[in-house]
């Protein structure tokens, strides 16, 4: 088992940025690819950006490339999404998620463990 706890939601003006974390705890979370995905009201869960487990790949949506970075810090157990440039749009709760791949997926059905999600509004 993979537990994940995200945090760092709020919210922010239009064009500003939130760092949202993800702490990781259970097996060895070195192992696992990460991915964070979110969830806006009335819509599908949508991928947002993934990284390896060696942090040395990573992949974005269309919709975030340029403005979003994530991170992994594995001695640390934790993964990292730095949102800039924040628009309306991005109003979401945030999840955190787990898979072992050894290609990143966007899929939901590619990870296994997933966190309870934070929630980030951006206003106009």
């Amino acid at each position: 088992q993979v537990q994940l706890v995200e945090s760092g939601g709020g919210l922010v003006q239009a064009g500003g940025s939130l760092r949202l974390s993800c702490a990781a705890s259970g097996r060895t979370v070195g192992n696992y690819a990460m991915g964070w995905f979110r969830q806006a009201p009335g819509k599908e869960r949508e991928f947002v950006t993934a990284i390896s487990r060696s942090g040395g790949s990573t992949y974005y949506a269309d919709s975030v490339l340029g403005r979003f970075t994530i991170s992994r810090d594995n001695a640390k157990n934790t993964v990292n999404l730095q949102m800039n440039s924040l628009k309306p749009e991005d109003t979401a709760t945030y999840y955190c998620a787990a898979g072992l791949m050894a290609i990143l997926r966007p899929s939901p059905n590619a990870y296994a463990y997933w966190g309870q999600g934070t929630s980030v509004t951006v206003s106009s």
